[in-house]
């Protein structure tokens, strides 16, 4: 069954199972940013409800479970208000979300939501330290184990771009849809060694053979770049004035 197929039943499932609860169904993410890569890439939904009680999620297991089993991420499940209330601490993913999303079903309730910028650069600056100080943290734990390593960048790369593309958004750079010239852009922007992160985009991509290369340089350059990365952009934006 196709992606689309699979979405349609997906959509039918949920609405069957929510009724009148359910008030929106919205598809965001790299399959309606033209970024999609079959193998990798997930099929985000996130669902608006009226009521998200416990009675009300437990109702929505059978539909979420067959998801899952097509080995695609739970949705998301927040009522009106909640979204609404969320837009000061969820600036990343909510802009991510208003720039590239499809209605499946139900109301837009994206269109006309606004979201403030004035936090979006706090959260870009502690959001690249935790991210961070996690890949330090599973360092230690792969130690030298080569299959580890390239399974801790793979893994943490998606969100080191998105983390990359916001911090030329706070940067008032333009920010690229496409990972790569992201990448790019920032490293033009603040002059980081790029290489290491599109040799593991490449890989992810299967665009490139682990083999290739030795992981403990690919690593070592790879925490280099986000270490500069994270650096410069908590400089630079400490220095920058404040947004409203």
């Amino acid at each position: 069954m196709g992606m689309d197929n699979n979405l349609e039943k997906f959509v039918t499932m949920l609405r069957d199972a929510a009724g009148p609860n359910l008030e929106s169904v919205i598809l965001y993410g790299s399959s309606v940013a033209g970024d999609f890569h079959p193998e990798f890439s997930n099929l985000n939904v996130f669902c608006v409800l009226r009521d998200t009680s416990f009675p009300s999620l437990v109702g929505l297991g059978p539909a979420t479970k067959w998801w899952s089993k097509r080995n695609q991420p739970t949705p998301l499940f927040m009522t009106r208000d909640e979204l609404a209330r969320s837009t000061d601490v969820f600036t990343i993913e909510l802009l991510d979300m208003q720039q590239h999303y499809r209605v499946l079903f139900g109301e837009d309730v994206l269109k006309d939501l606004r979201i403030p910028t004035r936090l979006h650069r706090v959260q870009v600056e502690y959001e690249l330290r935790e991210k961070l100080v996690l890949l330090r943290q599973g360092v230690s734990v792969a130690g030298g184990n080569d299959s580890q390593l390239w399974d801790l960048m793979i893994r943490s790369l998606p969100s080191f771009l998105t983390l990359f593309r916001h911090a030329l958004v706070a940067l008032g750079e333009p920010a690229p849809d496409l990972k790569r010239e992201s990448v790019e852009a920032l490293s033009k922007r603040i002059g980081f060694q790029s290489t290491a992160i599109t040799r593991v985009l490449d890989i992810r991509e299967n665009k490139g053979r682990r083999t290739q290369f030795s992981v403990q340089e690919v690593f070592a350059a790879y925490l280099a770049a986000v270490e500069q990365v994270t650096t410069a952009v908590d400089k630079m934006l400490d220095s920058a004035p404040d947004k409203v």
